[in-house]
């Protein structure tokens, strides 16, 4: 049996139980959330309205792939000769809900370099696009242009495409697209940045490992590594966030995982999202040239926070939307950075900055959660190999989302979710809610 049999058989056999559960609550009219109107109006910010089996997150211990801690998954994942995760694991882990053996592992490389030939007409529009563009802008069309390759989009026009089936074939979909998106991001950074070629693509390597090799950015094996963990880290974070909510939602319609993903990573590129990674590197680097060669000591950074603050400005990497604790995944990323780049003069910084800064945050009253989240990090550790181009920051964290998002999508179909379509209500609707509502009594 193949791998991608097995890997289709486990998908059905590990969700028979979980699926026969979603049917059954379709008509289950059970009320078990109180959503205000102060939700309403912030972002939906805390409701409960959307079914993500893959990942789930936690305030206070934080992401959990299939119920594992993101921590103790890292580390029984199959891992590469330097010790890090490989995400074709954690691939695997979303799909199935159990950890691969090394040789499945290895079954999912070997597919994905089957499936990575970028077409010759892909080639051409990434080839016409202005190197001055930003590369996220780059990966969306690019994504677009793979889209007419899409097995499920094929299968529905033709109307051969059965309700039953739609997981299988998006999971065809999401097969190739995960082995195209490395691919066609390393042609981005090369030609945008470097203005050549990336070198060829190495079926003897590992999915993570071969992409650091076609950046080029450096020969240091630890790259890879470092490589290998970010796109495991930042592959699943629920699907309440900004690009797998999109990516749900434009899935939900039955658009296939290129056009669901292209979505999702529009809106990965904003600032409040996917961009953080390059804010934080950039606010470091400002940070650096504004203390002129004085030590990053704990004292001189405490200063300097307040005095950002007080400024009016606002110090990136720290905090998190739902998380009231120090991000697990800035603790996976701290020990790789103090293991292998210790005396590294920007990690210094932000190692001086864990320190520092959360007192000054909680001091101040504005912060939720005053601890470093994944973004802290996650650039310094780049530039540290060499990748000093904070555009392209974003795109290695589009290669990694992809994976949890192609996963979202299958079992989105598997369990036959609709279409999303909540109700939306205006500010005069929430005034006579208000003036409905019964007065408490003091």
């Amino acid at each position: 049996m193949s791998v991608i049999a097995q890997l289709k058989e486990k998908i059905v056999a590990n969700s028979k139980e979980t699926v026969a559960k979603v049917n059954k609550m379709k008509n289950d009219e059970t009320p078990f959330q109180h959503i205000t109107i102060a939700q309403a109006v912030s972002g939906m910010r805390g409701i409960n309205g959307m079914v993500t089996q893959t990942s789930d997150l936690d305030a206070m211990t934080g992401i959990k792939y299939r119920g594992i801690p993101l921590g103790e998954a890292c580390k029984k994942l199959p891992q590469s000769k330097g010790d890090a995760p490989l995400p074709e694991g954690a691939f695997w882990l979303l799909l199935t809900g159990e950890v691969p053996t090394a040789e499945q592992v290895a079954g999912i490389t070997k597919e994905w370099h089957a499936r990575e030939e970028i077409p010759a007409n892909v080639l051409k529009t990434i080839d016409s696009l202005p190197t001055t563009m930003h590369p996220m802008t780059q990966l969306s069309i690019a994504l677009l242009a793979l889209q007419p390759n899409s097995k499920f989009a094929d299968a529905y026009s033709k109307g051969t495409a059965k309700k039953a089936s739609y997981w299988d074939l998006v999971l065809e979909d999401a097969l190739t697209l995960l082995a195209q998106i490395p691919i066609v991001a390393a042609i981005i950074y090369r030609r945008t940045f470097k203005g050549d070629k990336p070198p060829a693509s190495r079926k003897d390597l590992d999915w993570a490992g071969n992409f650091a090799n076609m950046l080029g950015v450096t020969k240091d094996e630890k790259f890879a590594d470092a490589i290998r963990l970010y796109l495991t880290l930042h592959a699943d974070h629920e699907g309440g966030n900004v690009s797998a909510h999109t990516a749900h939602t434009v899935a939900s319609a039955l658009s296939d995982p290129y056009y669901s993903w292209a979505a999702g990573n529009c809106g990965l590129a904003g600032p409040l999202h996917g961009l953080a990674n390059q804010e934080c590197l950039t606010w470091l680097m400002e940070t650096m040239k504004e203390l002129n060669g004085q030590e990053p000591t704990v004292p001189v950074i405490t200063e300097f926070a307040k005095k950002t603050l007080s400024s009016g400005k606002v110090i990136p990497g720290f905090g998190h939307a739902v998380l009231r604790n120090t991000d697990p995944r800035y603790t996976l990323e701290h020990e790789f950075a103090k293991k292998n780049l210790p005396n590294d003069p920007v990690f210094k910084l932000a190692d001086a900055c864990l320190q520092a800064i959360p007192p000054v945050l909680k001091a101040s009253g504005k912060a939720k959660n005053p601890f470093p989240n994944v973004d802290a990090l996650s650039g310094t550790i780049l530039q540290h190999y060499g990748m000093k181009e904070a555009d392209f920051y974003t795109v290695v964290f589009s290669v990694s989302r992809a994976i949890g998002v192609m996963s979202q999508n299958v079992i989105a179909r598997l369990f036959g979710l609709p279409i999303e379509r909540p109700n939306s209500v205006t500010v005069e609707f929430l005034e006579q809610a208000v003036a409905k509502a019964p007065k408490s009594k003091l």
